[in-house]
Formats: structure tokens, C-alpha cells, sequence
């Protein structure tokens, strides 16, 4: 294997990905190394890659009317090039029926380029309940948490269920602001970087509740590190190895990837910190969009991938626009193709379109976590789906 040839490039912090401080290269250099900032395992590449077939479709040149979200008038006409530069995108693979349509790389980016996942890791951590649900390991999605995490029994997650850490309204408190040195979310990432084992889960044991389990949603980053616990309990398997088994050597992955450890050999963090090149985040949407079939064999409950990608009914009958760690569409047209998508800061993305069997994968380099992009992701991506001929 040759190696990786960002390997010796400067880097950031943690702490700089999290505060959005840093210029354009760094940050750019920082999330293709960030196998770098903590110990990973490493998901070896599939010992059968399936490469893509070429699509005899093409993306068309065309032009996307995006309404400005604070008067919601139409404010200009983007093309794909105003899209990656504005949006500080740095690789784009789309495919249509698992085909591929258009591949491009910026910034130094390649196909051989892993990049950061940040919270696309929480779908595929769900993914990991769906597929320990499929063998077994897991009795049925409204079992306790504590039945596989015992180290929660006593805390506000002691009536909590599979479900309810899923979808995120397991009524515990938890404040997500990464900017904010006193929020859990930092807390959480000093628990991080003290690389303890069992720190995190130290963490989520001591929140309070907030509410009852199944009545308030609540993004919570800690929340998916409980959920890669429920895998870990549940098959006695570690989550890297588990999803080489499950899903990255049946698919035909062609690269190895890699998952940060809350400790030296110690667990995944479910939440974040995944490394993968490009093409292979396509082809995980894809595994999703072909209903969890890989090598033949159902990997995930029928109709889960349905499920995980619509909105959420709590327990009150409040819907809320989030799935089982997957984002539903938030605009008309994305809505009534029922798609979704897997999203992380600074600008990563996993578009599915189920209707129009397209599968989008997105790796940005934008200089904040959060906050309103120039170009709104799933308004462009529709106009760009449609333009696919």
C-alpha cells in the first residue's frame, strides 16, 4: 500500500475544527488528517472493491434559483460553479441508479483523499443498531438502554429505549453549542480528549434529566456515543469491525477507513470521527438507498431505511424533522421524494433521493461549524438531480 500522501501535511487541533479558527488551508490539511488528533481503528478496504460503472447520464449545465431564507424572495441564479466555491466544497461524487454520473476534487482533494465524516458518523452508527437488530444481537428497537449499556442504569437514561436514543428525545438534558467552552458538547470533548476509558460514558451518565423519554427532542452528539455503546454491548464486537463485516467488505469498499477511540484500543466514538475517501460515503448512501443489501444478504430490517430517513412522531404526537440520526428534507420538492440526508459541520453531506434514485456524497471545508451555508445544500442538490440527463 503506498502511502497516504497528506500524511506529513500541517494540521490544526480539535479544539480549531470545533471553534471554526482556522484559515482555508489548514482546515483543509486538518480534516484529511484527522486520523491524526486521536487513536483510530482502522476498517480495512473490502478484499473485492466494486468499482463504479460509468452512467451513461450526464449532469447538465444549469442554473439554481435559491431564495434568500430571511425574506424569502429569489436572490440569484447559482450554477455548479458558484455552488463548490461558495460552499468551500472539496469533493463532490454523484450517482444516479448506483451509476456514476459526475466526480470532481478541489483543493488538493483526490479520490485517494479520506476525509472527515464529524456527525455523518451518527448515520452510520444508527445503521449499526439496524444491522444488530437484523441479527438478533438487539431483541427489538424498544428495548431498554440499559439492557445493553449497564453502565447508564441508575442515570436519567435508566427509562430510556433504543428508539428514544435514536431519534434523539430521550428527555436528557444536553446542550450542543460547540463554541461554548461550559456546554456538554465541550465537556464532552475534554472527557474526549483526557483519552480515559469510559470518561464518556461518564460524562452522559451524570446529565439530569430534562423531561420525560420520548416527548422532547433534543440534538445531543452524546447521545450517539451511547448508541455506539448499544452496539458494542449488544454483539460483543467493536463498531469498526463490526461494520467491515456488515457492510464495508460485502459492499465492495475500495478504501480503508478509520474510526477515533475514546481511549488507546478503547471504543468508537459513535458521533464523530470517521475517515473515509469519498467515494466510499457514496457508496454507503447507496447500501441505504438499495434498502441495506450488501453481498447479497439483507443487512438491515426490511423498511428500516424508510424509517431512519422521515420524520420522527413523539410520544406526545409532536412530528419533528429528524429521523433515526438521519436529517428528513426540509424543502417541497426533497419532501414529497422523501429524501434525506446524513450531514455533518462544516459542510458534509450524504444526499439519498429514493424517488429519484440518486445518491449524492459531499465533503466541504467551511470555515465554521454551523450556520447558514451561501447556498442552501438540499435546494441546489434538487435543481442538480433534475439536471441529471
Amino acid at each position: 500500500m503506498s502511502p497516504y500522501r497528506h500524511a506529513t501535511e500541517k494540521i490544526g487541533t480539535i479544539e480549531n475544527i470545533y471553534n471554526g479558527d482556522m484559515f482555508p488551508d489548514l482546515a483543509i490539511n486538518t480534516f484529511r488528517n484527522i486520523e491524526r488528533l486521536f487513536p483510530t481503528r482502522k476498517i480495512p478496504a473490502s478484499t473485492t472493491p466494486q468499482p463504479f460503472e460509468q452512467s451513461r447520464l450526464s449532469l447538465q449545465p444549469f442554473k439554481s434559483k435559491i431564495k434568500d431564507r430571511t425574506t424569502d424572495k429569489v436572490d440569484q441564479n447559482y450554477d455548479l460553479y458558484d455552488y463548490l466555491t461558495l460552499n468551500s466544497v472539496t469533493g463532490i461524487v454523484v450517482l444516479k441508479e448506483g451509476r456514476l454520473v459526475y466526480e470532481n476534487y478541489l483543493r488538493g482533494n483526490g479520490p485517494d483523499t479520506r476525509w472527515m465524516s464529524m456527525s455523518v458518523a451518527k448515520s452510520i452508527t444508527s445503521t449499526l443498531i439496524g444491522a444488530a437488530i437484523e441479527d438478533g444481537y438487539i431483541t427489538s428497537i424498544d428495548d431498554p438502554t440499559v439492557k445493553y449499556v449497564p453502565a447508564l442504569k441508575g442515570s436519567a437514561y435508566e427509562n430510556t429505549t433504543v428508539r428514544h436514543i435514536l431519534g434523539m428525545n430521550s428527555g436528557v438534558k444536553w446542550d450542543e453549542t460547540y463554541t461554548d467552552p461550559e456546554s456538554d458538547r465541550r465537556a464532552f470533548l475534554n472527557a474526549q480528549l483526557s483519552q480515559e476509558s469510559g470518561a464518556l460514558l461518564e460524562v452522559m451518565a451524570g446529565l439530569p434529566s430534562a423531561g420525560e423519554p420520548g416527548h422532547v427532542h433534543n440534538y445531543s452528539t452524546g447521545e450517539t456515543t451511547v448508541a455506539g455503546e448499544i452496539v458494542i454491548g449488544a454483539t460483543g464486537k467493536k463498531m469498526s469491525d463490526y461494520l467491515h463485516e456488515k457492510i464495508w467488505e460485502p459492499y465492495g469498499m475500495e478504501s480503508e477507513a478509520a474510526w477515533w477511540l475514546d481511549s488507546p484500543d478503547g471504543n468508537e466514538i459513535g458521533g464523530s470521527g470517521f475517515s473515509a475517501v469519498l467515494r466510499d460515503y457514496a457508496r454507503f448512501g447507496q447500501f441505504f438507498l438499495e434498502g441495506g443489501k450488501a453481498g447479497g444478504r439483507q443487512v438491515l430490517p426490511e423498511g428500516w431505511t424508510e424509517m431512519a430517513g422521515q420524520p420522527v412522531t413523539l410520544e406526545n404526537g409532536e412530528t419533528v424533522n429528524y429521523g433515526l440520526m438521519w436529517w428528513p428534507a426540509w424543502t417541497e420538492r426533497s419532501k414529497e421524494n422523501k429524501a434525506f440526508q446524513a450531514v455533518g459541520i462544516h459542510g458534509q453531506v450524504i444526499h439519498i433521493d429514493p424517488k429519484e434514485g440518486v445518491v449524492i456524497a459531499i465533503s466541504s471545508a467551511r470555515p465554521k461549524p454551523m450556520g447558514t451555508q451561501p447556498i442552501d445544500d438540499m435546494s441546489f442538490l434538487e435543481d442538480l438531480i433534475g439536471n441529471i440527463k
